[in-house]
């Protein structure tokens, strides 16, 4: 099982593009189900959660093609409805495809999913939207069982005890494209994935309007065409390597960060003395170029995750490890899920001061974090170490990078090209090879070298 060992205290500099979402990709690649002709989608990031999603859907039927011109997902078999256990535990999204194969293939048997480990996250809200759309519901062995001969608009309120449901607004709002009448989802999720799945399934012929509110209408439709759709940036991805520049003093410059959905950590990142400066005004908020930088001294801030436009709760374990080495006392409450704190365990054993009541975390700055075998436990849990492991002294091992894999394209090759000291390795491989090798010089793709005594810029 790879791992990366990372020796600590090397400071991040250059030029990275920030890499399609991740949390966009899913949805939109289940929306899929829905159209009569082929859809393609473009950037595309090449992680394993896509790849089980495109397994998943050939499974179910529909033709994944990697061509030059992005993916291409065509259905060429609507008689398949089984989404398996097999398949659907490896990545909580895979609930996604329910409400696309119910309301095109009137019937869906989907597994319950699976994903991360850091408390429950039911279901339920998903089913309790496609019922009132007119679904009958069941649970057999393990598998939600959907049918419905044609599902009907009504009036949903999608609320939960967190607040509203992201993949439940994208599954609602997939079904309620091709549903007889109005739809209207109340408590509708306001993230930017679900406008951007709501504007490709527009471009495919739906009739959407509220998308990015919290209220949602949908006109019904008879049938759905195809689309050429390009993927928002990935806002987790641009925070996390946004934290990797200010916890080693670095100077980094990002194209393509979705500066407009990241703007409560942007604000709390300028509290704790991260600067995140706009480096071309005219260019679309959601996707420009930004130049990340910070001061010597790091402040304590209090934080807060929420939906969004709040902090998101993607990013919390990351700010953690930032906040370990701000100079006084940090305050992080997790209000989305309060269980979320699996790498509190992990950080103190690099010598992180962090005192956990319930859902808070009380984080008393340290001088400096310090290498240690730590091991990953989510994916964002993950993300946290290996920021860790940057800016502390010594080396740091982190098995089960797996996890990292589901969410960052090469995240250990993007960093060696910005100056990280970092390789990944199997440590169960005997021999030449247990010792794991260097990350070649080569940059890779959307990745450029810069020298951190000149000002940013391309290399032409």
């Amino acid at each position: 099982m790879d791992a990366f060992r990372i020796e600590g205290g090397a400071r991040l500099s250059g030029r990275i593009a920030v890499d399609g979402s991740k949390n966009a990709s899913l949805p939109l690649m289940a929306a899929a189900l829905l159209a009569d002709e082929p859809l393609v989608l473009t950037r595309v990031p090449e992680l394993s959660d896509v790849a089980n999603m495109e397994r998943l859907l050939e499974e179910l039927g529909c033709r994944c093609e990697r061509r030059p011109a992005g993916l291409t997902l065509t259905n060429v078999d609507r008689s398949l409805s089984h989404a398996r256990y097999e398949v659907v535990r490896t990545m909580r999204a895979s609930i996604c495809v329910l409400g696309p194969l119910l309301a095109r293939r009137k019937h869906a048997r989907v597994s319950m999913p699976g994903g991360c480990a850091f408390g429950a996250r039911p279901v339920d809200l998903h089913l309790r939207g496609l019922e009132a759309l007119g679904a009958r519901i069941e649970l057999e062995g393990g598998d939600i069982v959907a049918t419905a001969d044609r599902l009907k608009g009504t009036t949903i309120f999608l609320g939960g005890p967190f607040g509203s449901t992201v993949l439940g607004t994208a599954n609602v709002l997939s079904a309620a494209t091709l549903a007889e009448g109005t739809t209207v989802i109340e408590s509708a999720a306001c993230e930017p994935e679900i406008v951007d799945l709501a504007r490709m399934l527009t471009a495919m012929g739906a009739k959407i309007s509220g998308a990015g509110s919290p209220r949602i209408t949908v006109e019904g439709v008879e049938q759905l065409g195809g689309a050429q759709h390009a993927i928002i940036p990935d806002r987790i991805v641009a925070g996390t390597y946004a934290i990797a520049a200010a916890m080693t003093n670095g100077d980094l410059v990002m194209d393509d960060f979705p500066y407009d959905a990241l703007l409560a950590v942007v604000d709390r990142l300028a509290i704790v003395g991260v600067h995140v400066e706009r480096t071309d005004e005219t260019e679309d908020p959601l996707s420009c170029t930004v130049r990340i930088s910070c001061d010597r001294r790091l402040n304590p801030a209090i934080l807060t995750t929420q939906p969004y436009p709040g902090v998101p709760t993607d990013l919390q374990a990351q700010m953690m490890a930032l906040l370990c080495l701000a100079d006084g006392n940090s305050i992080i409450t997790e209000k989305i899920y309060p269980e979320r704190f699996m790498h509190v365990a992990e950080l103190t054993r690099m010598g992180a001061q962090l005192f956990r009541q319930g859902p808070t975390v009380v984080v008393q700055g340290v001088p400096r974090l310090v290498g240690a075998p730590v091991m990953a436990s989510d994916l964002r849990a993950s993300a946290s170490l290996v920021l860790a492991g940057l800016a502390a002294q010594g080396e740091t091992t982190v098995s089960r990078v797996y996890h990292l894999d589901r969410g960052y394209v090469r995240m250990e090759q993007v960093l060696a090209a910005l100056g990280a000291k970092i390789e990944r390795f199997n440590p169960d491989r005997t021999g030449e090879e247990s010792v794991g090798r260097e990350i070649e010089p080569a940059v890779p793709p959307l990745v450029e070298v810069m020298p951190a005594s000149r000002p940013a810029a391309r290399v032409v």
